[in-house]
């Protein structure tokens, strides 16, 4: 973000329109005086006001956006499609979204391409940065498209298992896949769900719930299997 300049009749009041118009403390904030302004004689002759300059401190996470980008823009060089690559800190993750006219190719079938970038990127810049960094790689919204697909397939799947109370076994799903199932039937009283299975074969088991014991919590679970 590019700096700006602030005046006031003294500093803190210079400092407190810049906190103002970006919305952030103070603490948040690279300060640098360029006036400290003067009241002058008997505060009407020669009186200043007070100047800064001010730019936002850019966060870990900010920084980790910025090179997310970078990369990604990088990779998708070697893609015969023209892309533009938009990236934001959503949540304290960073969000990256594909702007393509070959989405189809970008997503690839149930969404492995994309996943594949995703962990690609994700991999790079938790390395340089020395932390995990939740990075989230999309375009044309497949990610709340797909999202909306599994929950409607859990709630589909856990009136069957209510209803002939038998368990049901998803196909295999990645992690971001099996947390949106668990998620979608937490509050479901009538069924419990765990994650089974081994690496890229990890699928979601819903089992009807034993009234005769405590129901486990899906959402404990959730954050325990979708690992």
């Amino acid at each position: 973000m590019p700096a700006q300049e602030f005046e006031g009749k003294t500093l803190d009041d210079a400092i407190q329109l810049a906190c103002e118009a970006f919305q952030l403390p103070q603490e948040k904030l690279d300060i640098e005086v360029l006036s400290k302004g003067s009241s002058g004689i008997f505060g009407i002759v020669g009186a200043r006001k007070a100047r800064i300059r001010v730019t936002p401190k850019e966060t870990p996470l900010g920084k980790a956006c910025d090179r997310a980008k970078q990369v990604l823009t990088e990779i998708l060089k070697y893609v015969d499609v023209p892309t533009v690559v938009e990236s934001e800190v959503r949540q304290e993750s960073v969000y990256l979204n594909i702007v393509s006219n070959g989405s189809g190719l970008l997503i690839g079938k149930r969404g492995k391409t994309l996943n594949a970038l995703q962990y690609v990127v994700s991999k790079i810049v938790s390395r340089e940065v020395g932390d995990n960094v939740p990075v989230i790689v999309d375009t044309e919204n497949y990610r709340s498209k797909r999202e909306s697909n599994l929950t409607e397939m859990a709630l589909q799947l856990s009136e069957r298992v209510k209803k002939y109370r038998r368990p049901v076994t998803t196909g295999p799903m990645n992690a971001q896949d099996r947390r949106i199932i668990h998620m979608a039937l937490k509050e479901d009283q009538g069924v419990r769900t765990k994650s089974k299975g081994e690496g890229n074969l990890r699928r979601v088991v819903i089992y009807p719930a034993k009234k005769t014991k405590n129901i486990p919590d899906s959402m404990t679970e959730a954050k325990s299997n979708a690992q």
